[in-house]
């Protein structure tokens, strides 16, 4: 048992994969959020400019 935890211990075959996926999540959270600020930024701007044309 001490072998088999020893050996676990020092795989590091998983960790990549497992970075990998982490940065694509924060990657993917900073695209969500800088969409959703981009979204209602540009909603403002074509209301302000939709009143401005009445």
């Amino acid at each position: 048992m001490k072998t088999f935890l020893a050996r676990f211990a020092r795989d590091e075959s998983g960790a990549t994969a497992i970075e990998y996926g982490l940065i694509a999540a924060l990657i993917g959270v900073a695209i969500v959020s800088g969409a959703s600020l981009l979204g209602k930024n540009l909603g403002l701007l074509f209301n302000n400019i939709a009143g401005n044309l009445d």
